[in-house]
């Protein structure tokens, strides 16, 4: 499956859900509960505009970095989604310190 193939069943918000929990990732399951709750979203939904959102901000080493860790499994859907859950739920640059953490 090709990587727009992939971003494009992400988008929708009922296949991002079933992705997400197929992932079996419970911290970051909760992780993205609390966020989508913060916002007004489902989870599905959260997950779904973190995709479009990773598609319209990402840095080219985003881009490779994803690229990367999905040749490296057999299901490059949930390594894809998992990806850029971890992008959409990083702390904004203006808060991250010197040292590279989010305080």
């Amino acid at each position: 499956m090709l990587l727009g193939d992939i971003i494009s069943r992400l988008d929708d918000e009922a296949m991002a859900m079933q992705t997400l929990v197929g992932l079996g990732d419970l911290v970051l399951l909760t992780r993205v509960e609390t966020a989508a709750a913060a916002e007004g979203l489902t989870p599905g939904g959260f997950a779904a505009r973190a995709v479009s959102l990773f598609s319209n901000q990402a840095s080219d080493e985003d881009w490779v970095s994803l690229i990367g860790v999905m040749g490296q499994t057999t299901d490059p859907g949930q390594a894809c989604l998992r990806n850029i859950l971890h992008f959409a739920l990083r702390p904004p640059k203006e808060a991250v310190h010197a040292c590279g953490h989010g305080h």
